[in-house]
């Protein structure tokens, strides 16, 4: 298999209240929902760095197209990194995550393995990580 993930799907107990968060609380920039018109159809779709999309996908239509049964809980079998160029981003979009609604787990601090960084769970128990490495380069 070739390295070709374009897209991160969440699934989401409900789907406006994960947009606001994302949108208005954390700043990303989206169309909003789309493909309401379609029965299951309803997404939400963010372009991040590179061609890389983050959507959000109501849990129990991800389910229904997975031919799954959906989850009941979303809480730590993953994490998702967003890397920044700072020990200082860290704290600032870890405060901006918290004042949007989320749920700090570990405050920012210095890592073992010579970083920095914080977690917190977005609305939905996703678990995200903010980390900053002092040997990786950041691209906006």
């Amino acid at each position: 298999m070739k390295p070709r993930i374009k897209v991160l799907t969440l699934g989401v107990g409900d789907l406006e209240r994960s947009l606001a968060f994302y949108r208005d609380g954390m700043g990303l920039s989206t169309d909003g929902i789309v493909g309401q018109q379609f029965e299951d159809g309803a997404v939400v779709f963010f372009r991040m760095n590179g061609d890389l999309i983050l959507a959000l996908y109501p849990a129990t239509s991800l389910a229904k197209d997975a031919k799954i049964t959906p989850p009941q809980a979303r809480l730590g079998a993953v994490s998702i990194g967003h890397v920044v160029g700072s020990k200082e981003e860290v704290d600032a979009i870890v405060r901006q995550a918290e004042q949007a609604g989320a749920a700090v787990t570990d405050p920012p601090h210095d890592r073992f393995w010579g970083g920095y960084s914080g977690y917190f769970h977005d609305p939905d128990g996703h678990l995200w990580e903010v980390a900053w490495n002092p040997q990786w380069s950041v691209e906006d």
